[in-house]
């Protein structure tokens, strides 16, 4: 069995460049799966225009199904908003979009067990849309459009206390939270926020990006950097 850090390390690379919210949340999600031994892997995150017209393509002048009603601009995975996810199958490597899964033999389905999580923490799930539902996909859109957030519209400091407050389950240790971009050599590595002088950023990006590596022991909630 893959350790948590193993099942984070899945997901590391489709992490990058979403909403610090998003991203919280997203790895909290995947540590309250794995400790009801459900492996999960965030199989989308951050889209560019670019990459979301390509699948908005398919099934329409290219081949295969539609699998999306978006244009690019109007997904909120154009804005660091949305995650997609799988269950990760027990060889470690493997993905499944079965919605009837019962991995942890619970007489649930892993699916739905991993929505319900999802919904805890604030994620909105596109299995609920009426239009055109999208089984995999969860997001937070603090009430914006997305044509406001193409706009240039961001969530409200308030908005983001909130939700990190829901994340947390009720912390309010983070205030007045205004979102940074954290550079590496001039490039955008991934987004924090500022707090009272207090920069607050994903550790795991950070490490990887400065070729360290990173492990967590869940028994002792011990965050581990190795730079050799």
């Amino acid at each position: 069995m893959l350790t948590l850090e193993q099942v984070w390390g899945k997901s590391t690379a489709n992490l990058r460049s979403i909403h610090p919210v998003l991203l919280a949340g997203t790895n909290v999600l995947i540590e309250r799966c794995y400790a009801k031994g459900i492996p999960i892997v965030i199989t989308q995150g951050m889209r560019t225009f670019a990459e979301q017209n390509v699948l908005y393509a398919q099934g329409r002048s290219k081949p295969g199904n539609i699998i999306t009603n978006a244009r690019g601009g109007s997904s909120y995975h154009n804005y660091g908003l949305a995650v997609d996810f799988a269950l990760l199958l027990p060889d470690g490597n493997a993905v499944s979009w079965d919605m009837k899964r019962d991995g942890d033999q619970d007489k649930m389905a892993d699916w739905q067990e991993v929505v319900a999580e999802a919904k805890l923490l604030g994620f909105e799930w596109g299995g609920d849309w009426t239009s055109f539902q999208d089984y995999s996909h969860l997001q937070m859109t603090f009430g914006l459009t997305t044509d406001q957030l193409r706009a240039g519209k961001q969530p409200t400091a308030q908005q983001v206390k909130e939700a990190l407050s829901r994340i947390n389950g009720g912390d309010d240790e983070v205030d007045k939270d205004i979102k940074i971009t954290i550079a590496l050599n001039g490039l955008k590595l991934t987004e924090g926020v500022l707090d009272n002088d207090t920069t607050y950023a994903p550790l795991r990006v950070l490490a990887e990006a400065l070729g360290a590596k990173v492990t967590y022991d869940a028994g002792s909630k011990t965050v581990n950097i190795a730079t050799k």
